[in-house]
């Protein structure tokens, strides 16, 4: 048996560091990991269409907004939202969408396909910004947490802000390794495959077609799961869930964390909900300094920031050797 990498052994670490935070982290810092938790979530299912299959969308968040707005559209009225109706309810929500969009997006490519997905996050954007009826442009909001009963007792408590925050890490953990597991699969070597060479995987004999809308299915899914969590957890859903900056503070997580890691996307989005919270306490001028960051991180670690550690490790060992060594490798290379 192998032994655990170092990848694996700073993901444990972390997890562990994850775990143990509500112990001595105030409730204020508690919802805002809980929130960067959530962004985490949608930016890694994200990923698994930009950084496995090649599939660029700027219309992901309609399935965020889709599965809050289910959440919220299906539970305003009632007394009490149970867990079990609700959930199943905006991940299928967000399946249907995701189905309905996909057979048609996938069709396409490149910029086609960025356009397709940015007109339906933008259709479905502007019906409920225009709807009385869910609250336009005010939103919905709900005065009661997803309850889970056993007997006449709420096993999960979610009013609690520590119990959402492990509700919250729980499918963070478990989206991370449905994911890792269909990647390892031979579905997710076809989708790799068709992101590195669509045209040859298609004479091989694979419905590219077909992958790709699976991908963008469970991609859809785990962001309306995202979507629930984060209407849940704030009690407030608004069109802005399907704006088209959701989509695009999305692709930045991404980018910045490292595409086709997984693990990227998560550290992507505990850095940019922190300069987006920090940074303004520093200055007015904020957004300048928060934009230069990410061009810094753009030009600098093209990879993203999970790419930092290997840079750090190259220009050490680039320093301990001697120059004569140097000079006999370049003359051999």
């Amino acid at each position: 048996m192998l032994p655990p990498s170092r990848t694996t052994l700073a993901l444990l670490a972390v997890l562990l560091v994850l775990v143990l935070f509500p112990l001595f982290g105030s409730s204020f810092y508690v919802g805002l990991m809980t929130r960067i938790i959530i962004i985490a979530i949608f930016a890694m299912s994200l990923d698994l269409l930009i950084g496995y299959t090649g599939l660029v969308s700027f219309g992901h968040s309609a399935f965020y907004g889709i599965g809050g707005y289910a959440l919220a559209i299906a539970f305003q009225d009632a007394a009490v939202i149970h867990l079990w109706q609700a959930l199943p309810l905006s991940l299928a929500a967000a399946a249907v969408a995701a189905l309905v969009i996909g057979w048609i997006s996938v069709r396409t490519s490149g910029i086609y396909f960025i356009m397709i997905t940015l007109a339906f996050a933008q259709m479905f954007f502007y019906y409920f910004f225009e709807s009385p009826s869910y609250g336009g442009d005010d939103g919905i909001f709900l005065f009661f947490k997803p309850v889970l009963m056993l007997g006449d007792s709420d096993i999960l408590q979610l009013d609690h802000e520590n119990n959402f925050y492990y509700l919250s890490l729980g499918c963070l953990v478990l989206g991370f390794l449905f994911l890792k597991m269909i990647l390892q699969a031979p579905f997710g070597k076809v989708i790799r495959a068709i992101k590195a060479n669509e045209h040859r995987v298609r004479a091989l004999g694979y419905a590219t077609d077909r992958y790709k809308l699976v991908s963008f299915v469970i991609a859809g899914v785990i962001a309306g799961l995202a979507g629930f969590l984060e209407g849940a957890h704030s009690g407030y859903v608004n069109p802005a869930y399907l704006s088209w900056h959701e989509s695009g503070i999305a692709i930045a997580i991404v980018i910045l964390g490292g595409m086709g890691t997984l693990y990227g996307p998560i550290l992507g989005a505990f850095i940019i909900i922190m300069l987006q919270n920090f940074l303004p306490e520093l200055t007015e001028h904020w957004q300048l300094l928060f934009g230069s960051i990410v061009i810094a991180v753009a030009l600098f670690l093209p990879h993203g920031v999970v790419s930092l550690p290997h840079k750090l490790g190259a220009l050490f060992r680039l320093k301990r050797k001697h120059p004569e060594d140097l000079a006999k490798e370049a003359a051999d290379g």
